[in-house]
């Protein structure tokens, strides 16, 4: 979850991050919640898979994972598999965790489907596996994220409404095939269908990369193309850079919760329209504190989902 910088908030402005940190009070109570009793006497390796290297939301979500395996005092070894790779590459680094003694495996997963075959040998063989910030079908695992479909769905509707209905809208998506990213899309689709005076111009996948999403934005509005909205899967503030950059006027825009973008709506463009759908980081954590209830013996539910909130400021409403 980021932490924004408290320079020039007014106290409007701090009523609402109240609402962002009221966000991760609910992923933290998950997982004080699941802390053991300090009666406790097994110790468990915590194994973690995590195949998106280099960006900043996922180093927090792994922090955030040793953070609650230490809290725990029941994970006497936290291993971590953490590079850039497909899906190949994930099963090849689950089936390293498993061989080094995971009990069980906190996984942002690579692919909704194509892991169940290995998440179903882990299971048979004792390991449990949770997935985390990203979805999974296989029966066998417990998911625990965001709920994706709707993080896509209402920021759009922001837009959509912010734009009266009509205008020309690029699309910037995270990373193609990946669980979190068909479901943003399948929300923002759905949004989409009420406001047929809305004008998908551009559809690019930007791969959750601040400078990649940059550059797709600068050669949009150097192509020409008439932009009156952007939808930005996460990687966002660098859009804004772009208009500037590109002497535009900067148009209503959807971003994340992160810092330097809520920094450029609150404090350096204030009259900016813009909105940031709430995505915390500390889901991994919550993750973690699951995975230590299964492997206490302890009832979970499948999938613990989160509602995502939209934060604006008061003129951007």
């Amino acid at each position: 979850m980021a932490v924004f910088n408290s320079r020039g908030r007014s106290g409007k402005t701090a009523r609402r991050l109240a609402v962002l940190v009221g966000l991760v009070a609910v992923v933290v109570g998950i997982v004080v919640q699941s802390a053991p009793s300090q009666s406790a006497k097994k110790t468990y390796v915590l194994g973690v898979s995590n195949t998106f290297f280099g960006n900043g939301w996922r180093d927090e979500m792994i922090c955030s994972i040793k953070a609650q395996a230490l809290a725990s005092g029941v994970v006497s070894k936290v291993i971590v598999a953490n590079r850039n790779t497909d899906t190949a590459g994930q099963i090849a680094d689950m089936r390293k965790l498993m061989s080094a003694g995971a009990n069980a495996i906190v996984i942002n997963p690579s692919d909704v489907k194509k892991l169940n075959p290995l998440i179903k040998l882990a299971k048979a063989r004792g390991v449990f596996v949770v997935s985390v910030d990203q979805r999974v079908t296989a029966p066998e695992a417990h998911n625990v994220t965001n709920d994706q479909v709707a993080y896509g769905r209402i920021g759009a509707e922001w837009l959509f409404k912010k734009l009266h209905g009509k205008g020309n809208v690029v699309e910037m998506r995270g990373i193609a095939g990946v669980p979190a990213d068909t479901d943003r899309h399948t929300g923002f689709t759905a949004a989409l269908k009420a406001y047929p005076g809305i004008k998908v111009v551009k559809s690019t996948f930007m791969g959750w990369n601040f400078a990649t999403a940059g550059k797709q934005m600068l050669d949009i509005l150097n192509s020409g193309v008439k932009v009156d909205g952007v939808w930005n899967s996460g990687a966002d503030y660098t859009v804004i850079t772009a208009f500037k950059t590109a002497g535009k006027p900067l148009v209503p825009i959807v971003g994340a919760d992160n810092n330097e973008f809520l920094h450029q709506m609150l404090v350096q463009y204030p009259k900016l329209k813009a909105a940031a759908v709430t995505n915390p980081a500390t889901i991994g954590g919550a993750g973690a504190a699951v995975a230590i209830k299964l492997l206490d013996g302890e009832k979970v539910q499948n999938w613990v989902k989160l509602t995502p909130l939209v934060w604006s400021m008061p003129g951007s409403k």
